[in-house]
């Protein structure tokens, strides 16, 4: 009785015991987050600006904002591209929405981003996806502009 007695009595201090312990060594165990990753070689501080002007120019693409799109185009782009085709990809009625794929460093100064451009088919109601992709130069002074249309 007396051993019956004494194990009631010591039992929900080693319970207490038992919980502080494992309280304690949650922190040594390892953690998803502490997980290392892979370094991405062709990541530089102009990877983020660049896909920052990538994304202003897909957003006025969506939003049919030819003003602030042709702003964003290299000299070189808008020799490449006529008036009337400019003017006919900001003016698609139908666009919807756009996907930035994780882009790559062609050259210093110069990030290519795979790009979906999702829009409605003219005649039905249909999404249609165009798989493209854009090209983004550093034009200087950490000036990013598009210099490949999608």
């Amino acid at each position: 009785m007396r051993l019956r007695e004494a194990l009631h009595r010591s039992l929900p201090l080693q319970l207490t015991s038992l919980i502080l312990c494992l309280w304690f060594s949650l922190p040594l165990l390892p953690s998803p987050l502490a997980a290392k990753t892979r370094p991405d070689a062709g990541l530089d501080a102009g990877y983020v600006t660049a896909l920052a002007a990538a994304d202003h120019f897909l957003q006025a693409w969506q939003s049919g904002d030819v003003e602030n799109g042709m702003a964003l185009l290299t000299s070189h782009a808008k020799e490449k591209a006529t008036t009337d085709a400019l003017q006919g990809f900001f003016s698609n009625s139908g666009s919807l929405a756009y996907e930035i794929d994780r882009g790559k460093l062609l050259k210093r100064g110069r990030y290519e981003f795979p790009v979906v451009l999702v829009s409605a088919a003219s005649k039905s109601k249909r999404t249609r996806r165009i798989f493209s992709s854009i090209v983004i130069v550093d034009t200087g002074h950490n000036d990013w502009a598009v210099d490949k249309l999608p």
